[in-house]
């Protein structure tokens, strides 16, 4: 049905916004479940050390982490999709409310490891995108002056998996003079930056986490049948 006031709106899939359902009286209690991803295999690696640095932050903030391991993940559709490494990371895309995405910046990009995990994360499973309404805090290392490059990649990225990408973020300059030969990371700007950026993250986690699929449903998607939408999002066929 259409709307005499607005003759090319469907009605009955018309809504106006509720702010009951931003605010739910049950709100969950568990600790915000964060991934946090890494864009480096090397032995010693900034990125590594920076997100092991952020999972500790995020543990002492009352958040669950758990850090995926890029070593052994395949290229994007060079295994399939029931590849271990790819189920490992899948499982904990599904199992995450929120995630951290660290690169290292190469060649002025995010590394092409930090490009296949994302990648490896499906768009969508049936009609649903396993990623939207999730939180996402982008931070990245050099090996030369502070850089934004990354992070602006990442922020992109964030976008078209439908993330919350949070408003602050973080770019380590000269990452091998931050860290101590044990791989603990020395007290400076760039560590409060790291800490701001993980509490600002499991803020925003609890505050939309209960309202997540509500932040994402859209009018286009709710006039469209599962069906057709699970057709026009899934890219196998590309």
């Amino acid at each position: 049905m259409q709307s005499p006031e607005l003759p090319n709106i469907y009605a009955d899939h018309f809504r106006r916004p509720d702010l009951a359902r931003l605010l739910p009286d049950e709100r969950a209690t568990h600790p915000p479940r964060i991934l946090l991803l890494y864009g480096s295999v090397r032995e010693r690696s900034y990125s590594r050390l920076v997100t092991e640095e952020a999972a500790r932050l995020l543990q002492a903030m009352g958040a669950e982490p758990r850090i995926f391991d890029p070593r052994g993940l395949p290229q994007p559709d060079g295994a399939p999709e029931d590849h271990p490494k790819v189920q490992e990371l899948r499982d904990l895309a599904q199992w995450s409310e929120g995630m951290v995405w660290c690169s290292p910046e190469r060649h002025g990009a995010m590394t092409g490891i930090m490009k296949s995990q994302i990648d490896w994360i499906p768009l969508s499973v049936g009609s649903v995108r396993p990623t939207q309404g999730k939180t996402l805090a982008v931070m990245e290392v050099s090996g030369g002056s502070q850089s934004f490059n990354a992070v602006n990649q990442l922020r992109v990225l964030g976008r078209w998996m439908r993330m919350l990408t949070i408003p602050n973020q973080s770019s380590v300059a000269k990452a091998f003079a931050e860290f101590e030969e044990d791989g603990r990371m020395k007290p400076s700007p760039y560590y409060e930056r790291v800490v701001d950026v993980m509490e600002e993250l499991v803020k925003f986690t609890l505050l939309t986490r209960d309202c997540a699929g509500y932040l994402v449903d859209r009018y286009s998607e709710r006039r469209e049948s599962a069906e057709a939408l699970s057709k026009r999002v899934n890219l196998r066929s590309i």
